[in-house]
């Protein structure tokens, strides 16, 4: 693959502010003269995680979650803002005693996912935990998350589930089945 020359920022100014986000307006040039103006989500800096927890070798957990932007419960996996100054598996810790009641002992590091690149600048780091102890803290949701548990091996199933349809979750799924041959 060819090295793209990256385009010169000339300059960024806030386009639009709400009390979580803030657009900023980014005007390019392009290597070949063109000039163009771009809107983008303006990143916090610290990213986020998502973690894919098994309660034991056969049972991941899930949880079912209020999602505004389809406004209905969603299926998916505990993720959350990594907080200033924790690393991600901290954050990952932090979140599944929040959201499912359990800690773990270990944590497998998969592949960073970038969420809508074109707009937004931040990475999700996804997590697979395992080795869970009950733990609970409390969160920040507005109300108690239904805890799912779902076969390890019905992956296919999951991703045909009508309420799983988080682009992350799914990408974390398969990594996952991936790495562990869940769905075998």
């Amino acid at each position: 693959m060819s090295e793209s020359k990256l385009p010169k920022i000339l300059s960024v100014t806030t386009a639009a502010q709400s009390r979580l986000f803030t657009i900023e307006q980014v005007s390019l040039r392009f290597s070949n003269g063109v000039e163009r103006e771009y809107e983008r989500m303006k990143s916090s800096g610290r990213g986020a995680v998502m973690v894919i927890p098994f309660l034991d070798e056969k049972t991941l957990l899930l949880i079912k979650e209020y999602a505004c932007g389809t406004h209905r419960y969603e299926l998916g996996f505990p993720k959350g803002l990594i907080d200033p100054g924790e690393t991600p598996e901290q954050a990952a810790n932090r979140e599944l005693k929040e959201e499912i009641g359990y800690g773990a002992k270990k944590f497998t590091a998969l592949k960073p996912l970038a969420m809508a690149p074109t707009y937004f600048g931040s990475t999700m780091h996804v997590f697979i935990a395992q080795d869970l102890y009950k733990e609970r803290l409390e969160g920040d949701e507005p109300e108690e998350l239904e805890v799912i548990k779902w076969p390890a091996n019905q992956v296919d199933e999951l991703l045909a589930h009508e309420d799983f349809t988080d682009g992350r979750c799914v990408a974390g799924l398969l990594m996952t089945d991936r790495l562990l041959a869940l769905s075998s």
